[in-house]
């Protein structure tokens, strides 16, 4: 990365050697929950000595007003919800790595709980939006990566990355049921294909632990990216869930984890991982979902359409992706480049690509992204100086969320700010955030 200057900013966290700034409290913002959303992020570093992270949920308007000025209510995973796993699997959840609400991104009932991935340990912890307490931990294998909601809400799936498995979770969001279903589990690297080829296989996919499934609109189908190259679509709604589609390495690139639906095609992209291994990587892939079923395609059927590559640049990671209103331009982030490819999708051409570097910060390592209710700002979880996982070079300078307003109506942007977070071990910035999602409260109001 372009220089890792430290730029200091002190938020009193659990463990940490830092000076208090505002930050407001649980009760403070329970009374003042009249906004139209919030924006949740999670610094993944530690916050006591088995684990913990720190949640920070902000007013989402207030962040695009004054991002370094916002107040976010801090929540400290490392306490009662570490607490709840600890008394229900045995275990303590370590690193919280992804979230996503109940609902969907169209859902109109404020996204009542959400679902936290923890990456070193495989727990996913369901959480009261509202009220920010924790309702049931499961422990579901060996690196809970990430977790994708069905559309109709019945079904969570679970990217367990060293099982080398996919699990679900059945849920009933109105009376908080959540179950383990372990006949559902599909082992990704043991077994063949529908073609009978080795499902692991040094040719093929020679590393089948899954980063990120992403289940399509429609609920048919789930696509599941794999760190050592290759693609698998699963029909998660058949048990044990079934792979439906197999596509090798040399159609679908490494580590993707950017999924996103726009109309009728599914987005998917790849990304660099460890710094031996795969240390630069930046392609986008597009699928159409119509030729997708429970009816297993050929190997590499459909072909995966290639939208772009910037495989021979030196830096290159692409990880989050967005689609502005009305899903008219693609966004793909890139954490080693500070940029933001965005890609017109009415015929898949990239129209700009804008960097983030300026005043705001020099080096923001923008990861995951998501958009605001109306459409005015993209949020970016911003990584810190010591990334705590990935083994990668998403290394920033200004850990934190980055506040991008969206310009000539989703072609373009610019980094006007950054809510920044702070985690101090030893005088050494440990912060690290990586999940952000926006949580709907009320998408009649516009407040953006």
């Amino acid at each position: 990365m372009r220089g890792r200057l430290f730029l200091a900013f002190t938020i009193l966290v659990t463990g940490a050697t830092a000076t208090a700034v505002a930050v407001a409290s649980n009760d403070e913002r329970h009374g003042k929950r009249s906004s139209s959303y919030e924006v949740w992020s999670i610094d993944q570093s530690d916050t006591r000595a088995d684990g913990g992270g720190n949640l920070y949920v902000y007013d989402g308007p207030e962040l695009g007003r004054d991002p370094s000025g916002a107040q976010p209510e801090k929540v400290d995973l490392g306490g009662a919800a570490r607490d709840l796993c600890l008394s229900q699997t045995g275990t303590a959840p370590r690193r919280p790595h992804m979230i996503v609400f109940n609902g969907g991104d169209d859902s109109t009932d404020g996204n009542s709980r959400v679902a936290v991935a923890f990456v070193v340990s495989g727990h996913v912890l369901f959480m009261d939006a509202d009220t920010r307490e924790p309702i049931k931990c499961i422990d579901t294998g060996d690196q809970a990566h990430a977790v994708w909601p069905s559309p109709d809400q019945s079904q969570l799936i679970v990217a367990n990355q060293n099982d080398k498995k996919l699990s679900r979770i059945d849920t009933d969001y109105a009376t908080d049921s959540y179950e383990l279903d372990s006949a559902a589990t599909l082992d990704l690297a043991n077994g063949t294909t529908p073609s009978g080829a080795l499902r692991q296989d040094a040719k093929l996919r020679p590393d089948n632990a899954p980063i990120c499934p992403r289940t399509d609109d429609r609920g048919r189908v789930t696509f599941v990216t794999l760190r050592g190259g290759g693609m698998f679509v699963v029909d998660q709604s058949q048990t044990p869930m079934a792979i439906v589609a197999e596509y090798d390495k040399s159609q679908v690139h490494a580590n993707g984890c950017g999924g996103i639906q726009a109309q009728s095609t599914m987005y998917i992209n790849s990304g660099a991982g460890t710094l031996a291994g795969n240390p630069a990587e930046h392609d986008v892939y597009a699928f159409d979902v119509k030729r997708f079923d429970s009816t297993p395609n050929p190997p590499n059927t459909p072909p995966a359409r290639l939208v772009y590559d910037y495989d021979t640049r030196s830096e290159a990671d692409s990880h989050g992706v967005v689609l502005t209103k009305r899903d008219r331009y693609l966004w793909v982030g890139d954490r080693q480049a500070n940029t933001i490819t965005t890609v017109d999708t009415r015929n898949d051409r990239v129209v700009e690509e804008l960097s983030l570097e300026g005043d705001a910060s020099s080096d923001p390592a923008p990861d995951l992204l998501d958009i605001s209710p109306r459409g005015r700002f993209v949020f970016a979880a911003l990584r810190g100086p010591n990334p705590q996982s990935g083994g990668h070079s998403a290394f920033g300078n200004s850990p934190g969320v980055g506040v991008i307003e969206v310009l000539r109506g989703g072609r373009s942007g610019r980094l006007i700010g950054v809510a920044r977070a702070s985690n101090l071990a030893g005088g050494v910035e440990q912060a690290d955030p990586h999940a952000i999602r926006v949580r709907v409260i009320d998408r009649s109001r516009d407040d953006d």
